[in-house]
């Protein structure tokens, strides 16, 4: 049953990391606002740490490996004490809280101030990393929610979840 979870956490992080990497591909092509790259940030970041540059694709390598394993096993883990009665709550719920570190950690570690507000744009950073993290977080939630009921029903276990 452990096994199964685990698998339904990954397959669940999978998926909303595929759904916001579009999302961030997208924002990357269209332009929206140029200012605002978190790719590069994390890129950055990378360098800093290594001490020499590093490739794009390792960046969005790391991001598949963090969304997908890293947090797709921590939503698995918490996702029966997350609040809420549907995956949307639970989902929401999730990246809500995925913001509000990202707003106070994440950004003012990259040097963009709390919400990303250093880059000059005003809220649009803060609102573009919320969509895309309830994309990622909602979809996760709704794929694990799907899988837990399809793990539930074969296995004949209504206390799964």
């Amino acid at each position: 049953m452990v096994g199964r979870k685990v698998r339904n956490a990954f397959i669940a992080g999978f998926c909303g990391t595929v759904v916001h990497s579009l999302l961030i591909l997208i924002h990357n092509r269209s332009g929206p606002l140029p200012g605002f790259q978190p790719n590069e940030d994390i890129q950055r970041g990378l360098a800093w740490v290594v001490g020499t540059e590093v490739d794009a694709s390792v960046a969005w390598l790391l991001s598949f490996v963090n969304g997908a394993i890293v947090w797709g096993f921590v939503f698995g883990q918490t996702y029966r004490f997350l609040p809420g009665s549907s995956p949307w709550l639970k989902g929401g719920f999730f990246a809500v809280c995925a913001w509000i570190v990202m707003g106070l950690l994440f950004f003012p570690l990259a040097d963009r101030g709390i919400f990303a507000v250093k880059l000059g744009l005003g809220i649009a950073p803060a609102v573009f990393m919320l969509v895309a993290l309830l994309a990622y977080a909602v979809t996760m939630s709704l794929v694990y929610d799907f899988l837990d009921r399809r793990t539930a029903a074969s296995s004949g276990d209504s206390t799964s979840r």
